[in-house]
Formats: C-alpha cells, sequence, structure tokens
C-alpha cells in the first residue's frame, strides 16, 4: 500500500493563526499610545499630519513591538516550554526556525518603516530593533536582570515612542519638558515590566533569569514595582504644579489615588493578582501619560 507525501509530511508553514498569536497584539498598544501622547504633547495638531501619525503608531505596535514579541519567543522558547507549553513555538505551531525569520524579517521591515519618518524616526527604529535584540538574544540578553531587562522595556514601551512620536511631528529635538515627562513615565514603567514577570517566575528560576521577583520575592518585588510606578508620577505631578498646570497635575493626581487603592489590592496577593493589576492600575497609569501630554500641549510644547 502506498502512502502519499501529504499523509507523512508535518507542514511547514506556520497557520496565519499561530503567527498572529506570536506577534501577541495585546501588547502593542503600550507603545501606540506612547507614541500618539508624543504627537500630543509636540503641540502640532496630529490632523496636520495623519500619515506620520499613522505609520508611527503602525510602525510602534504591530512592527516593532510584534517584532520583539517574535524575537523574544524565539530566544525564549526553552523557558516558555516549561511556563507555557502552549504557545506557539513550544508547542510546534511555529515550527522549525519559523520564530527566528520572521523575528528578523520584521526587523528589516521596522527599518525600513522608520527611514519613511525622517531622521529621528528612523534613529529611534534602529534604537528600538537593537533594544529587542539586547533584551532577548545572548550572549547580551538583558532579560536576565530584574533591573536592566524590565528598564529596558519600560523605556522602549513608553519613552522612545513618546520622544519618537513628539520629533517626528516637531521634525527636530522635542522640547526638554516633553523628554523628562516622557523619562518619567517610561521609568514608572519598569514597575509595571517588574508585574509582568510574575507570570514566568517558576520557568525563570529553573533558567536563570534573575527577574525581581525571583531575586526578591513575590512580596517584596510587588512593593518595588508600586514604588517604582508611582514616585515618577509624583515627580510628573510636581512638575506640572511647577509650571502653572494645577488642573492637569490634579486629574493624575486622582489617577493615583486610584492606583494606589488598587495597589493594596495587589500587595495582598502579588502572584495571583498581578493580571488583574496589569488590567486595572495599568490603565490608569496610561492614562495619566494622556493628561500628561494634553498639559505638554498647552504649554505649547514647552
Amino acid at each position: 500500500m502506498s502512502v502519499s507525501r501529504s499523509e507523512h509530511t508535518a507542514p511547514d508553514l506556520p497557520a496565519p493563526s499561530a503567527v498572529l498569536e506570536l506577534l501577541k497584539p495585546i501588547t502593542w498598544f503600550p507603545p501606540m499610545w506612547a507614541y500618539l501622547c508624543g504627537t500630543v504633547s509636540s503641540g502640532i495638531s496630529p490632523l496636520a499630519a495623519p500619515g506620520l501619525v499613522l505609520l508611527g503608531m503602525v510602525l510602534a505596535g504591530p512592527v516593532v513591538c510584534g517584532m520583539s514579541q517574535a524575537a523574544n519567543d524565539w530566544c525564549d522558547r526553552g523557558v516558555d516550554a516549561i511556563n507555557e507549553p502552549g504557545r506557539p513555538i513550544p508547542s510546534g505551531r511555529v515550527p522549525g526556525r519559523w520564530g527566528l525569520w520572521i523575528a528578523l524579517v520584521m526587523s528589516a521591515l521596522s527599518l525600513a518603516i522608520g527611514a519613511l519618518l525622517g531622521p529621528w524616526g528612523f534613529a529611534a527604529t534602529v534604537f528600538g530593533v537593537l533594544a529587542a535584540w539586547a533584551y532577548s538574544a545572548p550572549p547580551i540578553r538583558l532579560k536576565r536582570s530584574g533591573w536592566w531587562g524590565p528598564g529596558l522595556v519600560g523605556l522602549c514601551y513608553e519613552g522612545l515612542p513618546w520622544f519618537t512620536g513628539a520629533a517626528v511631528l516637531s521634525a527636530g529635538a522635542p522640547d526638554p519638558a516633553i523628554v523628562l515627562i516622557a523619562a518619567l513615565y517610561a521609568l514608572g514603567a519598569h514597575g509595571i515590566m517588574t508585574l509582568n514577570d510574575f507570570k514566568a517566575l517558576d520557568g525563570d528560576r529553573q533558567t536563570g533569569v534573575r527577574s525581581l521577583p525571583v531575586t526578591l520575592g513575590p512580596a517584596r518585588a510587588a512593593r518595588v514595582a508600586c514604588v517604582v510606578m508611582a514616585l515618577p508620577q509624583i515627580a510628573a505631578i510636581g512638575l506640572l504644579i511647577r509650571w502653572g498646570l494645577p488642573w492637569h497635575a490634579l486629574v493624575i493626581a486622582a489617577l493615583l489615588a486610584l492606583q494606589v487603592l488598587a495597589m493594596r489590592v495587589l500587595l495582598r496577593d502579588p502572584k495571583a493578582k498581578a493580571p488583574w493589576y496589569n488590567a486595572t492600575g495599568v490603565s490608569l497609569y496610561v492614562l495619566g501619560m494622556m493628561v500628561a501630554a494634553v498639559a505638554l500641549r498647552s504649554l505649547g510644547g514647552a
């Protein structure tokens, strides 16, 4: 009895649904939102250059962030086999080296699109692509550090897109006030990334990734994350008051107060409540980012 080739050959191509899962669309929102905050904070109406705004958001989210997710999943395939064996690469739904090829092709696509955003946009894209690989790939693999890894991700998720959006729309270096506020929210995002590490706690322990939940324990890591998220927002509130924007500062203070209430819930059981906080407290955090962006816009970007 003969057996046809199609009956004994495994599929070589990943299904589109598996590729989409690999790129993790849920992670695209933070950099897209931060880029939009940057355009708003520049003092120039996004409607003046809608193409640049839309192109930058696509670059920040589906392309660069999607690429970083593919690169991270490829480099983390051993860890994911322990933590989440159902993920596209360890499950075999993205077979062979397809995860690597997807990440490399999207890296090149990122640079091509970034070149369309002018010198500032291209330079920021180069930094973002290099940072994505430095975070995930050996021998650098900054994600092994609970301090450097979340810091780099926070910078690339919040600070870099904000800076890029302002720079692209204003066709030059953003005002120092914009850079300062963007840097503060990028710093606060370190805490958000620390909470995100709770889901990989067991695999990180087994594979030598020294995330803060591993090195400090869940309770202490959660407290550190809360402090790191809160202090930059307090600094932003102080700056807005100093710049004569008390109403914007008051709104951010109210959002921070709600975050503190959510933090109290988080600290009761950090490992179990981290996903809940990422859906509640983080939403309040990013809403405050836009309030700050509107405040900067009312200053004319100064």
